[in-house]
């Protein structure tokens, strides 16, 4: 009995509500694609419209909607046309036989004069407005003269209305039928086409005229739900502008509507304004405008219908799905799901941008591999080139030598030692000098003289193909560290570019209130960046006059709301006294540097051979640079100021210092095949955290006084260009407040005579200056060491000075209100 039990009650707890819910979801989804098929793609959507408009009319007896709905369909869905066609005619025969002669009549009409006009004139879209506003004029006489048997001036005066309202109307469903039927993903509708379509929807309810059920009007109905789905969606500008139009449309088919109009703009203002408590809220907002309007306008005698109708259409939004109203609001521009759908949209392009940055920084990062990787085994390489070279040696020599077999068959391994043995000599130039060598292979070779002649000659192409070889592999290494490089400098930007973008809307209403709260008047602020250290926001404030407003107050009172010390980064001041001035304000950096330059050319002359500079790289970075040209003159000054320029535009793109410095060993080594060198010495300031890189080629030591102390930083490197492949090294020292680093060139190091020892002289020099003043020490250094030479200047001299100190603000934080500084920005 239980075994029955349980089998009778397993299949009923295994009933899933999960999948219950899942085959409701496909259902639904599925009702609603097939539809949307039927009303959009198979032209379901047009045989309404067309149907309502055929019975849409204008003080009873003016037809304006028919045919434009027509000419419009036919020129944008020319598939569509004939349906649109019937659909108007059915519509028209609901009203009365005349209506039906009318609207089918003129569409006769306008077939015939739309033939006419492709003849005369090709561009269909600018002459439909005027083909139906003639069409329409020329059916009306037709139809008044046939009926009448003549023409007032009353049926000419209405004829006119009548196309000149039908010029308009075409012009309006031109933009408004697209609206409706494209199949566009992305769609914004702009105010000019919402009131374009609304006036499509108002036209579309004059054909519900007549319609009614226990004195309840259907175009009351529908024209409340309309303007309540948009005030829900767009807002109160939204809802008040529908409210208008689609009331002034209706009170022209119906004098008895015109109220309608301010009854429809007042709900959908407070449905709009009210639409902050979601559906309910905007319901409450139409039923109290549709209310009070109707006491107004009206007053008791028609209030339960009126109510009634309102009840209705509130109904019908409070069924009407939320998908709907979500894809309603993600065209109109303000609302949140449009802007949400926007920042999505942003997203995507983002993400796909930063694929695509990403995708080249591979590209550029197995280039260079490739580049890097592509050369074979150097002692293959050398064997193989060593066989190549006497083997075109014993091509000219040994092929028509009696001796042949004898040296190369039974003696090979002793032939080919002593051929070896003469090439290594020769590469040396040291074969002239080895008369063993020249003894012992006169003895063994009958062609000794021509076989040494042949070598030295084969020996001159062997040194220029060597060195081709040589600039070519060079050519390639600079190549894969150069895409190296920019692989690099693509991944961080593609980095940066993932990087969400935050709006800080709650932060900038905090900081406009601290503001304002003390009297500083703001136009707007925008914050782009609110990241310790990296703070980035602009803002527009009324004509200063020049007072500096910016720097002593709005900087100092944003460094007391953010607890870091911002100052003004740019300054715009307005061109006339009632304009604004745009100022962008930003972290200030941890530390500052101070710095003097010291610089004197051989003999007093104008042109040195010493090169340096003194530039911001960005990201809070400072870079000191000195390069030293070998010699002294112009050339020395040219190739310094090359190293110099090259480095500075290599660092300022992001590229690693390291490779930087490489990359400018490579193209200096490459450009010449004179043997002009250089040397260079850099030193990177982290502004942040006063940690500093040295990085010396060939340079004299650096020496960085802290209070009593000197410490000497010096790196054993060659110059740059002398060798082809160089291995930088980088000193890291961290430095500290009121640390004085000086940099110099071998003129100043190696300059002071009858001095053994210049290491020690240097730092008791500078461990012996009274002043901090960068300019001063530089000035101080360079006129003692000119001294020890009795004012002779005998080399190119250049000193470099920085000083390092904590970054203070000229004006300090100014305090804001408790109640700002309770609600910190984060």
């Amino acid at each position: 009995m239980e075994k029955t039990e349980r089998s009778l009650v397993g299949p009923i707890s295994g009933v899933s509500l999960e999948k219950t819910q899942a085959f409701l979801a496909q259902f639904w989804h599925g009702f609603r694609m097939k539809l949307q098929s039927f009303l959009f793609f198979r032209g379901l959507i047009y045989v309404i419209i067309g149907f309502l408009l055929g019975r849409a009319f204008i003080l009873s007896e003016i037809v304006p909607f028919a045919l434009p709905f027509f000419g419009a369909v036919m020129l944008l869905k020319k598939d569509r046309a004939l349906l649109a066609a019937f659909s108007l005619l059915a519509g028209a025969l609901t009203i009365s036989s005349e209506m039906i002669i009318i609207v089918g009549f003129s569409i006769f009409i306008f077939l015939f004069v739309h033939k006419m006009t492709i003849f005369f004139y090709n561009d269909r879209l600018k002459a439909l407005p005027f083909t139906v506003f003639f069409s329409l004029l020329a059916t009306r006489l037709l139809y008044t003269y046939f009926i009448n048997g003549f023409l007032t001036l009353y049926d000419y005066m209405m004829s006119v209305v009548e196309s000149g309202l039908s010029f308009i109307l075409t012009l309006i469903f031109l933009q408004s039928i697209p609206l409706i039927s494209a199949r566009k993903i992305k769609q914004v509708y702009k105010i000019e086409e919402i009131i374009c379509l609304m006036i499509l929807l108002a036209s579309v309810m004059t054909g519900l005229i007549g319609i009614n059920y226990q004195e309840m009007q259907a175009e009351h109905i529908f024209s409340r739900y309309v303007v309540l789905l948009f005030a829900f969606t767009g807002g109160a500008s939204i809802g008040c502008t529908v409210g208008v139009v689609t009331g002034l449309v209706l009170s022209l088919a119906h004098i008895g509507n015109l109220y309608q109009m301010s009854l429809l703009a007042f709900s959908g203002l407070l449905g709009g304004l009210l639409k902050e408590g979601k559906k309910i809220g905007a319901a409450v907002g139409l039923l109290i405008g549709s209310l009070l309007l109707t006491l107004y306008g009206e007053g008791s005698a028609n209030i339960w219908t009126n109510i009634w109708e309102s009840l209705v259409a509130v109904m019908l939004f409070l069924i009407t799905p939320k998908s709907l109203t979500e894809r309603l609001a993600k065209h109109i521009p303000g609302t949140y799901e449009h802007t949400l759908e926007q920042q999505i949209y942003a997203r995507k392009i983002r993400d796909v941008t930063a694929h695509r940055v990403d995708q080249f920084s591979n590209v550029f990062r197995a280039l260079s591999e490739s580049f890097s990787t592509f050369y074979p085994n150097d002692e293959i390489d050398d064997d193989r080139e060593t066989d190549l070279f006497l083997s075109n040696i014993t091509e000219h020599t040994c092929q028509t030598c009696f001796k042949k077999d004898k040296c190369w068959t039974q003696n090979f391994d002793q032939t080919y030692h002593f051929m070896k043995q003469m090439m290594q000599e020769h590469k040396e130039n040291t074969y002239h000098l080895n008369r063993r060598l020249k003894r012992d292979f006169n003895k063994y070779c009958s062609k000794s003289h021509k076989v040494e002649q042949v070598m030295e000659q084969e020996m001159n192409y062997f040194r220029a193909n060597q060195k081709l070889k040589k600039q070519v592999k060079e050519s390639r290494r600079l190549v894969a560290e150069q895409l190296l490089g920019v692989s690099q400098v693509m991944a961080d930007f593609s980095k940066e570019m993932k990087k969400e973008q935050e709006h800080h809307f709650l932060q900038e209403e905090q900081i406009l209130e601290a503001l304002h709260s003390f009297g500083v008047e703001i136009g707007h602020i925008e914050i782009y960046n609110l990241e310790q250290g990296n703070v980035d926001l602009e803002m527009s404030i009324p004509y200063c006059n020049g007072h500096g407003e910016c720097e002593k107050i709005i900087a100092p009172m944003l460094s007391d709301i953010l607890d870091e010390t911002i100052v003004v980064k740019h300054e715009e001041c307005a061109s006339f006294p009632n304009g604004f001035c745009q100022v962008s304000f930003g972290s200030a950096k941890t530390y500052c540097v101070e710095t003097g330059v010291a610089h004197a050319a051989k003999g007093g002359g104008l042109v040195s051979g010493d090169c340096y500079t003194m530039m911001e790289l960005g990201a809070g970075k400072y870079a000191l640079a000195i390069s030293d040209g070998m010699g002294n003159g112009e050339r020395a000054h040219f190739e310094s100021n090359e190293t110099i320029k090259l480095l500075q535009k290599i660092l300022q793109s992001g590229i690693d210092e390291k490779i930087a410095i490489k990359t400018v060993n490579s193209i200096l080594s490459l450009r010449t095949t004179d043997e002009m060198f250089s040397t260079l010495d850099l030193a990177i300031i982290d502004l942040q955290d006063a940690s500093c890189k040295f990085m010396k080629v060939g340079s004299t030591p650096s020496f960085i006084k802290r209070g009593d102390k000197v410490i000497k930083v010096q790196a054993s490197n060659l110059p740059i260009g002398i060798v082809d492949e160089i291995d930088v090294d980088v000193v890291d020292e961290q430095l500290k407040a009121r640390d004085i680093l000086i940099m110099m060139s071998d003129g100043i190091f190696e300059g002071p005579k009858h001095v053994e020892n210049h290491d020690l002289w240097m730092k008791r020099k500078i461990k012996e200056l009274q002043t901090h003043d960068p300019q001063e020490i530089a000035d101080l250094i360079m006129e003692e060491v000119i001294r020890t030479r009795s004012g002779r200047i005998d080399d190119d001299m250049t000193i470099v000075v920085a000083k390092i100190d904590h970054n203070n603000p000229k004006w300090a934080s100014i305090p804001v209100s408790k109640y700002t500084k309770a609600k910190k920005i984060g």
